[in-house]
């Protein structure tokens, strides 16, 4: 019997539109109150440097209001270590961070990047927090990930999904190989495996079928849906297609 696929809501994109106009709403707590009774296993929220969606007081917020685990992406920096130590999340995610950029561009450097991450790892572990790596689907990636010491791997699926949305079948299939190998690797190496980024229904209802994924984390599709159908409709739509994918785990 597969086991069960965790889905993670990412609430950021429900901050940006609280940010767009100021003041308090939409409140991304209600957001990630609304995605869990719709069928949500986690709340993800990104913290990043400029504040451009996440608030401080929002990831305190969201520890203190949910039953579920919360998941804390952060650059690898001294005060996102500092907030982070300080609402001690279930989880953080060490992701790669640009000002220039609009979202996460890529898997985080963990093998250049190496001795300056050990650091962050052992003291979330040391707090009893789970990490893991924002990383590409690429075995030396997945092996620096082991030498750090990071229990948790989420693999990168943003080349994937770009090559689905412009129709470039060749490169999909090329993308969804190295996701497909990756995942495989992650059992041998002993690591929790997770992904993300630019999932819709139809390539969550694909990578399900990989039965060494465990959760997907997926956040601007949802929210993009929300427009139209509402959230929790739109949580509940992409259980559903997960769950649908995972029946063809092997």
């Amino acid at each position: 019997m597969p086991v069960h696929l965790r889905l993670g809501v990412n609430v950021d994109h429900v901050a940006t539109v609280r940010n767009a106009r100021g003041g308090a709403t939409p409140d991304p707590v209600r957001a990630a109150l609304m995605a869990i009774e719709a069928g949500a296993d986690g709340i993800t929220a990104h913290l990043r440097e400029d504040r451009r969606h996440i608030h401080d007081d929002d990831m305190a917020r969201l520890k203190q209001a949910i039953s579920k685990p919360l998941n804390f992406e952060m650059a690898a920096t001294e005060q996102m270590l500092d907030i982070a130590m300080r609402i001690k999340p279930h989880a953080c995610c060490l992701v790669p961070e640009k000002r220039t950029e609009r979202t996460t561009e890529g898997g985080l450097d963990v093998l250049g990047g190496h001795n300056h991450l050990k650091p962050f790892v052992t003291e979330l572990k040391r707090a009893g927090i789970r990490v893991s790596m924002f990383i590409e689907p690429a075995l030396e990636a997945l092996e620096a990930s082991v030498s750090l010491g990071a229990p948790v791997v989420e693999l990168h699926t943003g080349a994937w999904c770009d090559a689905l949305v412009h129709g470039e079948s060749q490169r999909a299939a090329h993308e969804f190989e190295r996701l497909r190998a990756a995942a495989a690797r992650t059992l041998a190496l002993k690591l929790e495996c997770h992904a993300g980024h630019g999932l819709d229904f139809d390539s969550a209802r694909t990578i399900a079928a990989l039965p060494q994924v465990v959760e997907l984390n997926i956040g601007h599709f949802l929210v993009g849906e929300a427009i139209f159908i509402g959230l929790a409709e739109a949580v509940r739509k992409m259980r559903a297609a997960m769950d649908e994918g995972r029946k063809n785990a092997a």
